[in-house]
């Protein structure tokens, strides 16, 4: 906001420079006084109008919303003030007696005050309208921003118990029926848990770190399932530091592991697979699982619509209509879900 001020005042400046010299010439084309009597006069007499203006503005309003009533304050006397100011810099520059114009002429001298009164108005109406525009879309965007991070925040915290508990759940049940592989599982867990904690902590991160992510995960499920469970990870070497939002494919992982694999008595595969489609990252998860859920068993299968629009709302908080997730059979068994959503340097 500071630079554009900044900048604003620049081409207030210049603007009414501009203005004068076309003032100059209005007067030079229906008057009796030569175009560099008038020109010097002018500008005297406008940029002295526009500096006392700036600086009053400057001192005054610091909060166009509650302070902006203060340039009642402000015009008039500082085009008042300006026109004495820029006349006497205008005799002085054409070496003539101070105020002369005023005591030979004043209804006319009269007649440029009040000309001034009214640009010098407008004028500053003009670039307030401005400023106060550009105060209200930074301030609209940064609460864009400070919604879209608050609802990130809020997503990834649902996402992060969910995945704690659904291995949790594995975990207890393996305690039963296997307590070596339970205790290997619960070793794997807290190495995972460690690993991962720094990447839930970020927005986002390169895609081979999400890769690695998944393949802890996988190896943590692949204590409980045994060869029940097989896995690829399919990532080309150039787009291994592309960004990604964090812990993204995780849910859909999970959705493919326990709402897939895990009712199906022989297991099946989970491929993981990344790939560029003109300017966007396409990332695809596929098993060979019992496939969607029909109407009768959509209940019990809750947290793979969970998982789902998890990465849907993280993936539109992010980058907008621009993204997409799609959840579609595979064939010949099984489902896939492919998330869509631009590269970025």
């Amino acid at each position: 906001m500071v630079r554009y001020l900044s900048s604003s005042s620049a081409l207030h400046g210049f603007l009414t420079a501009v203005g004068n010299t076309l003032i100059a010439l209005g007067l030079t084309l229906f008057g009796d006084r030569p175009f560099g009597e008038n020109f010097v006069y002018s500008q005297s007499i406008g940029l002295s109008i526009w500096a006392l203006i700036e600086v009053g503005r400057r001192l005054l309003i610091k909060d166009w919303d509650t302070q902006s009533h203060r340039l009642a304050l402000i015009v008039p006397p500082g085009a008042a003030a300006g026109f004495l100011l820029g006349m006497l810099a205008g005799d002085a520059a054409l070496g003539r007696p101070a105020l002369a114009f005023w005591a030979t002429q004043p209804r006319r001298t009269l007649g440029f005050l009040a000309l001034s009164l009214v640009i010098g108005a407008a004028v500053t109406y003009f670039f307030m309208s401005r400023e106060r525009l550009a105060a209200l879309r930074e301030r609209e965007s940064a609460a864009q921003r400070l919604a879209a991070e608050s609802r990130l925040k809020l997503l990834e915290a649902q996402l992060e118990p969910h995945m704690l508990f659904n291995t949790l759940a594995n975990l207890r049940a393996l305690i039963g029926m296997d307590p070596a592989r339970a205790q290997q599982m619960l070793d794997r867990l807290i190495a995972y848990l460690r690993a991962t904690l720094d990447a839930s902590r970020s927005t986002t991160h390169p895609l081979a770190m999400e890769f690695d992510r998944l393949r802890d995960y996988l190896e943590l499920m692949a204590i409980r399932m045994g060869p029940r469970l097989a896995y690829a990870l399919r990532l080309p070497p150039e787009l291994a530091q592309q960004p990604v939002p964090a812990l993204l494919l995780q849910p859909l992982v999970e959705n493919s592991v326990l709402h897939g694999l895990e009712p199906k008595i022989e297991g099946g595969t989970v491929v993981v697979a990344a790939r560029r489609e003109g300017s966007d990252i396409v990332l695809e998860v596929s098993d060979t699982g019992v496939g969607l859920p029909t109407a009768d068993d959509a209940g019990a299968r809750g947290g793979a619509g969970f998982g789902l629009g998890q990465v849907r709302e993280r993936l539109l908080t992010l980058y907008g209509p621009s993204s997409a997730v799609e959840l579609l059979p595979a064939r010949p068994q099984g489902a896939r879900a492919t998330v869509r959503f631009p590269s970025t340097p």
